[in-house]
C-alpha cells in the first residue's frame, strides 16, 4: 500500500513530524513517499496510486498552505483517502472536513495513522466518526528520514563570522506542561508532554550527523519540560560528537531557575537559546500567563551572557494590549540591552494569532476587541482599541519584509521600525549610534514566520 506524507512548511526544518510516522507506516508494510513543499513541487507522479495522502500541519502557515493544496491533491488522486495530522489539525477540523478530509489526527498521531491504514487494508469505512486527539504514551520508533530531501536543502546555521553549518533537527519531547494562553500547543496537549526515549533521539541525531550535520536544532516547545532528560541527551551527544553544537528553546523562568543545568548546556556545546519573551510589559505577560516578568527576562539575558550562551528572543509585539508608547518601550529595551542583532526583524512585526480553541478566548474584557472567526486567515479577527497601533503593525510588517528581501543589515531594519514607531506615537526618534546593534549571534537562516501569511513562492509549490 502506497502512502504519501506531505509537509507544507516547518520553518526550514527537516520534519521529525514526517520521519516518525514514516517509520510506523513502513513497519506496517507500507511503501512511503515524502514530499516537503517548502523545497519540492507537488508532483503528480508521486501522488498517483496512493491509498492515503496525509498532510502534516504543525503551524499556522503550514495549515494555510495545506488548505490551498488539498483541492489539487484531490484532483490528482480522487480515490486516495485524505488525512491531516499535527498540532493545527484538530483546531481546524471544520475547515478540513469541508475540504473532504476523512481523517484528522492530533497529539500522538502515529497509532491513529496505523489504525487508519489497517481499516483501509481491510476495505472498511475510511472516515473517522470524529476528530481524534491521542495523548497516550506511545512507543516511538527510530525516525525514517530516508525519503526526505537532504539536510543541505534545509535551513543552515549562520555563524557570526559568516560561515555556515549544516543543521540537523531533533526532538526530545512532544507537547508541553505549560498552558501559556497564546500558545497553540496548550489547547491540544492541555499540559501534557511526552518524552521521546534517549536512544531514539540519539540514533536519529547520529543518522543526521552522518549526513553532514554539524549543528543540531532541538525543536521541542520547551527543551526543559524534562531538564534531566534533556541533559542526559546532550551529555551523550557531546561525549560522542564533541565538535557538534546545538540550540534549544527554553522558557525564561527555566533559565532563571536552573542555573547549573544551563551552565552544563554551555559545556556540552549549546550556542544559543531561543526564548519566547513575548513582551516587556508585565501586564501583557500576566495576560499571557508566561510565568516570567520583565526583570526575569533581563536577569536571564545577563546570566546567559555571563555563561557564554547567546539568547535569541521572540516576541508577540502586537496584541490587544499593545500601546504606541508600549511598543516604543519594547524597542527601547531591545536597543538598551544590545539585542538588535539577536532579534529576527520579523519579531518586531508579529501580530497575535488567535486560532480555534485558543485559551486567549477565555480571557475577560476582550468582547469588544475580538470579532468572528475568519475562515480565510484561520484566526479570530481582533482590533486594537487604538486603530493607530494596527496601522503601525501593517507598516512595520511591510517594511520588515521588504527590507529583509533587500538583505538590509539588522540595524538598518531596526532603525526603520524605530522611526515608524516614534512617528506614530508622536514622539521624537532619537538617533541610533552605528554601534548600537550588539554582537552578532549564531542564527538559523530561516526566520520564525509561524504567524505570517504564506508567500507566493510557498503557494507556487503546488
Amino acid at each position: 500500500m502506497k502512502i504519501v506524507l506531505i509537509n507544507p512548511y516547518e520553518i526550514g526544518r527537516q520534519p521529525f513530524g514526517l520521519a516518525q510516522p514514516a517509520a510506523w507506516l513502513v513497519n506496517e508494510g507500507c511503501t512511503v513517499e515524502c514530499l516537503d513543499l517548502s523545497i519540492q513541487k507537488l508532483e503528480q507522479a508521486v501522488l498517483e496510486d496512493a491509498a492515503l495522502i496525509a498532510l502534516y500541519v504543525p503551524m499556522h502557515t503550514a495549515t494555510r498552505i495545506a488548505a490551498e493544496a488539498i483541492p489539487k491533491i484531490r484532483r490528482i488522486s480522487p480515490d486516495a483517502s485524505l488525512c491531516v495530522f499535527g498540532l493545527y489539525a484538530p483546531m481546524n477540523a471544520e475547515l478540513f472536513e469541508s475540504l473532504g478530509v476523512e481523517s484528522i489526527l492530533g497529539g500522538e498521531v502515529e497509532p491513529g495513522m496505523v489504525a487508519l491504514i489497517r481499516r483501509l487494508k481491510a476495505g472498511k469505512q475510511q472516515t473517522q466518526s470524529e476528530t481524534s486527539v491521542c495523548l497516550d504514551k506511545i512507543d516511538f520508533l527510530a525516525p525514517d528520514r530516508s525519503k526526505l530531501p537532504p539536510l543541505s536543502k534545509y535551513a543552515q546555521l549562520i555563524m557570526p563570522d559568516g560561515n555556515r553549518k549544516t543543521v540537523g533537527f531533533g526532538e526530545a519531547t512532544r507537547g508541553c506542561k505549560y498552558l501559556c494562553k497564546h500558545c497553540p500547543v496548550a489547547p491540544v496537549y492541555k499540559g501534557v508532554f511526552r518524552v521521546i526515549p534517549e536512544n531514539i533521539v540519539l540514533d536519529d541525531l547520529r543518522g543526521q550527523i552522518k549526513q553532514g550535520a554539524t549543528h543540531i536544532s532541538f525543536g521541542d516547545p520547551d527543551f526543559f519540560n524534562g531538564p534531566g532528560h534533556a541533559l542526559r541527551i546532550v551529555r551523550k551527544l557531546h561525549a560522542e560528537f564533541p565538535e557538534v553544537s546545538y540550540d534549544a528553546t527554553i522558557k525564561i523562568e527555566h533559565i532563571v531557575n536552573y542555573p547549573d543545568e544551563i551552565r552544563e548546556l554551555k559545556q556540552t556545546g549549546c550556542l544559543f537559546i531561543v526564548s519566547a519573551v513575548e513582551s516587556v510589559d508585565n501586564r501583557v505577560l500576566a495576560y499571557l500567563d508566561k510565568g516570567h516578568s520583565r526583570d526575569d527576562f533581563i536577569e536571564a539575558l545577563a546570566f546567559l551572557r555571563q555563561t557564554g550562551i547567546a539568547m535569541s528572543p521572540t516576541f508577540v509585539a502586537f496584541n490587544p494590549w499593545t500601546t504606541l508608547t508600549g511598543y516604543c518601550d519594547l524597542l527601547q529595551h531591545i536597543f538598551d540591552l544590545r539585542l538588535i542583532e539577536s532579534v529576527a526583524p520579523v519579531q518586531l512585526a508579529i501580530r497575535l494569532l488567535i486560532p480555534q480553541g485558543s485559551f486567549i478566548l477565555e480571557l475577560d474584557g476582550l468582547d469588544d476587541v475580538i470579532s468572528d472567526f475568519d475562515p480565510v486567515t484561520l484566526g479570530y479577527q481582533w482590533k486594537n482599541p487604538d486603530p493607530e497601533v494596527d496601522k503601525l503593525q501593517g507598516e512595520v510588517m511591510s517594511w520588515v519584509m521588504q527590507a529583509e528581501a533587500d538583505n538590509m543589515p539588522r540595524l538598518d531594519i531596526f532603525e526603520g521600525v524605530w522611526k515608524l514607531a516614534h512617528r506614530h506615537a508622536g514622539l521624537p526618534a532619537p538617533a541610533l549610534p552605528r554601534n548600537a546593534s550588539g554582537e552578532p549571534i549564531p542564527r538559523l537562516s530561516e526566520n520564525w514566520y509561524c504567524c505570517a501569511e504564506p508567500t507566493s513562492q510557498q503557494l507556487a509549490s503546488f
